[in-house]
C-alpha cells in the first residue's frame, strides 16, 4: 500500500521564514481573530462616516447652492427605511450641491472596501487586518480559500444568517420597531454564530465550518493537525504534533471507505426498488394535483362566464328601458337606474357615470347619484375620468356667463357630489387611491347652491391627490395619514396622501392630520390650519400666504423656498423644521417656537417676531430688516450676515449668538417706553435688560453706531472700542 504524502503550501511560510512575534502576535488566537474583525469593520464604518459627517456639516451651509437629491441617494434611502420600519422618505428636499457627491462616496466607499477585503482574503487568505494581528484564513488544504469560499464565509456565514435571524425575532416581538432591540439582538446573534454555538466539535464559528475554511495562526508554520477538530476529551490543541499524527489526520483509512452512508439520499441507489417506488408515488401525486387544480380552475373559469353572460345580459334590457324611446315611465326609469348600480358590471358603471352627464330631469339626477353611491370604489376612475373632461370643456368655454356654460357646471356638479359622497362613505379605505388632477372646487350656479367639497372627519390616508383642485374644501378634523399593516406610526408603510401641486386655496383644514405629508409645490394660500399637524411634511416650495397656523404643529417639516408671506404663525411650533430661503416677510410669528429651526437666507422684512424662540436657530444671512423682535429669545443662535436693519430687537436676548458681519444699522438694542397694553413685552427689572447682550461678541459686526455701542458696553457686551 502506497503511502501518503503530505505537501506543504507553496505560500505557506516556513518556520525559519516566519517573523518574530511582536506584541500583536503573542496574544491569544482568539483574542487577536476578533481584533482583526474588530478593526475590518471599523476601517469599512469610517470609510463612509467620514464623507457622510462632511457632507452634513457642508448642509449647514448657507453659501453653498442647494440642489435636489441625488436619485442613487433616494433609493438607497428607501431601501434602507422599508426593513427597518423607518419613516418613509421621498427625498423631495435640497441640499448643498457638495452633499450630495459626499453622501453618495459615503455610500460607495464602504460597499468598495468591503468588496476589496472580500477579494484579499479569497486570494491570500488575509485582509490587512488580518496581516497585522498574524491571522490567516485557508481551506483543508493549507490553501487560500477562494472567492466562492470566501462569499460563503463572510456574506452567507458571518452576516446574513445571524442578522436574518435576529431580524426576525424583533420584527415579530413586542419590541418592533424599536431600533435599539433590532442592534443589541444583531451583535448577540454575530457574538454566537461567531463562537460556533458553544458545538460540542470546538469552537470553530459556523461561518468556517460552512466554507470549509479555518482560521489558523500565520505567524506559525502552518501543519495538517492544525485543522482537526477538537474533540471532547482534549483540553488543548496539539499545535506541534508529530509527522505520523499529521498523516493520520489526512489518510482515510479502507474501514472508512467501507462504512455504509447514513444519509438516505446516498442510500437510494443501494436500493433501486425503494427508490422506485418512492418516484412512482411522487408522480402519482403530482397527476392528482394537477387533475384536482385544472378542475377547479375550470369551473371557476365557467361561473364567471355564466355570471357576466347574465349580467350583460341584464345589462342590455335595462339600457333598452332607459333609452328616450322606450316609452318607460319616470319611475320605470328610476327602478332600471338603481337595478343597473346593483349588477357589479363595469359596463354598467360606465353607463350611469355617461348618464349623469347627460340627464337633466332632477328626480333621475337624483336616481343615478344614488345607484352611483352604491357601486362605491368601483365608480370612482370612471368618475374622476368624467370629471376631467366636464371640467376642461367647462374651461374651454370661457368664464363669460352663458346658458352653455350654466348646463356645463350643473353637470360637473352633479358630477362633484357623487365622488364627494363615496369618498365620504368610504373614509379610510382609499389608501392609494388615485383622484389626481380632479377637479372638487368650489362651483357656481344661479339657480342651484354652490357645491362645496366637505369631507369634515374622514379618513383620507394614502390617497393620491397630486394637482387636484380642491379650494375652499372643508376638511376639518380629517387625516391624511394612517398607520399601515403593522399598526404602528412613524414607519415605512405608513399610508400617506400626496398632495403635490395640489390646490387647496382658501380650505378649512383646522385640526387635520397632515404630518409627513408630501405637498411640494402645493397651493394653501389663505388656508386655515389652525391646531393642524404638519410635523416632519413635506413642503417645499409650497404657497402658505396668507395662511392661518396659529398653534400648528410644524415641527421637523421641510419649508425650503416656501412661501408664507402674511402668514400668521402666532405661538406655532417651528422647532428643527428647515425653512431655507423661505419667504416669511409681514408675517406674524408671535410667541412662535424656531428653536434649532434652519432659517438661512429667509427673508422676515416687515415680520413680527415678539417674544418669538429663536435659540439655536441657523439665522445666517437672513433678512430681518424692519422687524419687530422685542422680548425675542436669539441665545447661541447663529446670526452670521443677517440683515438686522431697523429691526427693534429691545430686550432679545443675544448671548452665546453668532454675530459675525451681522448688519446693525439703525437696529434697537434698548427699550423705549412700552405700550402696557403689549402682553408680549413687558418690562423686565434691570438685571435681566443687563443680561440681554451680556457676552455677546460685536468685534465683527457691521454699522454700529455711537449709541448702539454705548449700551453694548454698558451692558456687559463684548467689543475692541469698549473700554
Amino acid at each position: 500500500m502506497a503511502t501518503p504524502i503530505v505537501r506543504r503550501s507553496s505560500d505557506q511560510p516556513s518556520s525559519s521564514q516566519s517573523n518574530e512575534p511582536g506584541k500583536l502576535n503573542s496574544l491569544p488566537l482568539v483574542t487577536r481573530r476578533i481584533a482583526a474583525w474588530a478593526t475590518e469593520m471599523t476601517l469599512v464604518v469610517v470609510s463612509g462616516l467620514i464623507p457622510y459627517s462632511l457632507g452634513t456639516y457642508l448642509n449647514t451651509r448657507s453659501d453653498l447652492n442647494r440642489v435636489p437629491l441625488n436619485p442613487v441617494l433616494i433609493v438607497t434611502e428607501r431601501e434602507i427605511a422599508r426593513p427597518l420600519a423607518l419613516p418613509v422618505s421621498y427625498g423631495t428636499r435640497n441640499v448643498a450641491w457638495p452633499t450630495n457627491f459626499l453622501w453618495t462616496v459615503a455610500i460607495l466607499a464602504p460597499l468598495t472596501l468591503s468588496g476589496w477585503q472580500l477579494l484579499l482574503l479569497a486570494k491570500t487568505g488575509s485582509t490587512f487586518p488580518k496581516r497585522w494581528f498574524g491571522v490567516r484564513v485557508v481551506n483543508s488544504q493549507g490553501q487560500p480559500p477562494g472567492l466562492g469560499a470566501v462569499l460563503m464565509r463572510e456574506v452567507i456565514g458571518r452576516w446574513t444568517l445571524p442578522l436574518s435571524v435576529a431580524y426576525t425575532l424583533w420584527r415579530y416581538s413586542p419590541a418592533f420597531p424599536n431600533l435599539g432591540v433590532l442592534t443589541v439582538l444583531a451583535g448577540l446573534m454575530i457574538l454566537t454564530e461567531g463562537t460556533g454555538f458553544s458545538s460540542p466539535k470546538g469552537r470553530r464559528a459556523l461561518h468556517d465550518r460552512l466554507a470549509g475554511t479555518y482560521a489558523i495562526d500565520a505567524t506559525k508554520p502552518f501543519k495538517p493537525s492544525q485543522l482537526r477538530e477538537k474533540k471532547p476529551e482534549q483540553s488543548q490543541w496539539n499545535e506541534e504534533g508529530d509527522e505520523d499524527a499529521a498523516i493520520a489526520s489526512v489518510v482515510i483509512t479502507p474501514s472508512q471507505t467501507t462504512q455504509p452512508p447514513s444519509n438516505l439520499w446516498r442510500r437510494l441507489p443501494l436500493n433501486p426498488s425503494m427508490a422506485l417506488l418512492g418516484l412512482a408515488l411522487l408522480s402519482m401525486a403530482g397527476v392528482l394535483i394537477t387533475l384536482v387544480g385544472t378542475q377547479v380552475y375550470i369551473q371557476t373559469q365557467q361561473n364567471r362566464r355564466a355570471l357576466e353572460q347574465r349580467n350583460s345580459q341584464q345589462f342590455l334590457t335595462l339600457v333598452q328601458q332607459l333609452s328616450p324611446n322606450s316609452g318607460a315611465s319616470n319611475e320605470e326609469r328610476r327602478s332600471a337606474i338603481l337595478a343597473m348600480g346593483t349588477l357589479n358590471d363595469p359596463q354598467a358603471t360606465q353607463y350611469l357615470v355617461d348618464l349623469l352627464a347627460k340627464e337633466t330631469d332632477p328626480s333621475l339626477v337624483g336616481t343615478i347619484e344614488q345607484a352611483l353611491a352604491n357601486i362605491g370604489l368601483p365608480a370612482l376612475p370612471d368618475l374622476k375620468s368624467m370629471n376631467q373632461s366636464l371640467a376642461g370643456d367647462l374651461e374651454s368655454i370661457g368664464t363669460n356667463p352663458s346658458p352653455e356654460r350654466e348646463l356645463r357646471q350643473k353637470r360637473l356638479q352633479n358630477n362633484q357630489r357623487v365622488i364627494n359622497k363615496i369618498i365620504e362613505v368610504n373614509s379610510g379605505k382609499l389608501n392609494n387611491f388615485d383622484l389626481s388632477r380632479v377637479q372638487l372646487s368650489q362651483s357656481v350656479s344661479k339657480e342651484r347652491p354652490l357645491f362645496n367639497l366637505v369631507l369634515e372627519k374622514v379618513d383620507l390616508s394614502g390617497v393620491n391627490f397630486k394637482g387636484a383642485n380642491l379650494s375652499f374644501a372643508s376638511f376639518k378634523g380629517s387625516s391624511f395619514r394612517g398607520v399601515g399593516e403593522d399598526g404602528r406610526w412613524d414607519t415605512f408603510d405608513d399610508q400617506i396622501a400626496d398632495l403635490s401641486g395640489a390646490q387647496i386655496k382658501q380650505a378649512n383644514l383646522n385640526d387635520t392630520n397632515l404630518s409627513r405629508v408630501l405637498m411640494v409645490r402645493t397651493d394653501l394660500s389663505r388656508a386655515t390650519l389652525k391646531g393642524a399637524n404638519l410635523a416632519n411634511a413635506r413642503l417645499v416650495n409650497a404657497n402658505l400666504s396668507s395662511a392661518q397656523l396659529m398653534g400648528t404643529d410644524v415641527r421637523g417639516a421641510i419649508l425650503e423656498n416656501a412661501s408664507l408671506t402674511g402668514a400668521d404663525l402666532s405661538e406655532a411650533i417651528f422647532n428643527d423644521a428647515n425653512l431655507y430661503a423661505a419667504r416669511l416677510g409681514r408675517v406674524i410669528a408671535i410667541a412662535t417656537q424656531l428653536s434649532f429651526a434652519n432659517l438661512s437666507k429667509t427673508d422676515w422684512q416687515g415680520a413680527d417676531l415678539s417674544g418669538a424662540n429663536l435659540a439655536r436657530a441657523d439665522l445666517s444671512n437672513a433678512n430681518l430688516s424692519a422687524t419687530r423682535m422685542t422680548n425675542a429669545n436669539l441665545n447661541s443662535a447663529n446670526l452670521e450676515g443677517a440683515n438686522f436693519r431697523n429691526a427693534d430687537l429691545s430686550l432679545a436676548d443675544l448671548r452665546g449668538a453668532n454675530l459675525t458681519g451681522t448688519d446693525f444699522q439703525g437696529t434697537i438694542f434698548f427699550p423705549a417706553k412700552q405700550d402696557p397694553a403689549d402682553q408680549f413685552v413687558q418690562t423686565p427689572t434691570l438685571g435681566s435688560q443687563s443680561a440681554v447682550v451680556k457676552g455677546a461678541d460685536f468685534s465683527q459686526t457691521k454699522n454700529l453706531d455711537a449709541k448702539q455701542l454705548a449700551y453694548i458696553c454698558t451692558q456687559g457686551g463684548i467689543h475692541p472700542r469698549c473700554p
